[in-house]
Order: C-alpha cells, then structure tokens, then sequence
C-alpha cells in the first residue's frame, strides 16, 4: 500500500457470510484495501448475495462442475482470483480444504478462520468439541492454510472465558464477535506488508509493532 497501490484481497465462502460481510463493512474501500473477488463452493451461498450487493465479482466452484476433481476445481479458482489481482486469499467459513496446487499459487498468502484455540478442536463443529470436552475458555484462531485440517502457522488468537457455557448458543454469539474483529485486523496487518514467518522457526509468524494506530 505504500506505493500507492491498493492491497486487493479475495474471499472464500460457503455459507452465508457474515465474516465477509465483516470484511466489507470494515475494509473495502478503506485504508487503500480492496475486496477483489468472493468465491464458493456452494451456488446458493448467501455470502455470494452479500458481494454482489457491495459491486465485489463472484463465481462458483461447485465440485461437480469438475467432475468431482478437487484438484481441476481448485486450479479453476485459483486462476479467477489470480486474474483479479488477488494479493491475498481468506477462507472465511470455506467449509472445503484447499489443495496444495491451490496454495501453490498464493504462497505465505492464504489464510483461514476457526473458531477454536487450535491446536485445539480442529475440523468441523469445534464449538461442540469443546463443549463435549467440557473447557472453560473458548477462542478464535487465524492462521496460514496448509495441505493440513487446521493446521498451518497461527497468526493471531484471541480467548474468552465461559464458564457456565453449555450449549453452542451460549458460546457462538461471542465467538462471532471475535471473528468479526480479529479477521478484519488480521488483513489490514497483511495489507502493510507487517506479517512474516519466521526463517528460524517454520511454525512462529512475527507481526511488526504499528509506527502508529491503524486509522479504522
């Protein structure tokens, strides 16, 4: 963004997303960021209603379309997103692992959301594995995607703490409110070039500390 280019960003949705729609609000047009593109899995994603509401272009990638190759699917997105000038990939509530061909075309530039303190509760339903297992804190985690389930270099975490939780609505409202904070933080981070992995250590992401605020 210093050279006075905008920092152009895509999205993955399956559902109806809200982190995207956290996206928009907070990031697109500000701060010289730019939702690029809004891709799914899933035709009928609301998400796909909410960037064509914001002008943002979007496209399905519905594995059938490719014959059930995942691979073939993936190369096919990728492309799209390249050619809108995609700097940076966020799986917000993509319920699809990505292919390693798939990151191979954004390397150190294809993150993901999960609502858990990974490592643990990876994979589906996390709220309801931690339930079952009875924790007292829950969390959010943004991370670097990998061939893995939830399993790439963690950017950023955040904890709350909820004892008396028992069912998943007493824990998703908060869990929610992180993800709509954390995820727009995470890519304004990217978009002032201040995330790395670290040379010494494959699994620590260093943040660079802000000169000054972030104007929001």
């Amino acid at each position: 963004m210093s050279s006075g280019q905008p920092f152009r960003f895509a999205v993955l949705a399956s559902g109806s997303g809200t982190n995207l729609q956290a996206l928009l609000d907070q990031l697109h047009g500000r701060d010289g960021i730019e939702v690029v593109a809004v891709a799914s899995d899933n035709p009928e994603a609301y998400a796909l209603e909410r960037a064509r509401a914001a002008m943002v272009p979007t496209a399905a990638f519905e594995r059938s379309r490719f014959g059930g190759d995942r691979i073939a699917r993936d190369r096919a997105m990728a492309d799209w997103l390249r050619e809108r000038g995609a700097q940076l990939v966020v799986m917000a509530g993509y319920m699809q692992l990505v292919s390693e061909q798939f990151l191979d075309r954004f390397p150190d530039a294809v993150i993901n959301l999960h609502p858990s303190l990974l490592p643990a509760f990876p994979g589906l339903d996390a709220v309801g594995q931690a339930l079952a297992y009875g924790v007292k804190v829950f969390g959010v985690t943004v991370h670097f995607a990998d061939a893995g389930l939830d399993s790439g270099p963690v950017i950023m975490q955040r904890a709350i703490a909820l004892p008396d939780a028992r069912v998943p609505d007493d824990v998703l409202p908060h869990i929610h409110a992180l993800e709509h904070q954390m995820l727009p933080e995470v890519v304004r981070l990217f978009g002032r070039g201040a995330v790395r992995i670290s040379s010494t250590h494959p699994r620590r992401v260093l943040i660079e500390p802000l000169a000054e605020p972030l104007e929001r």
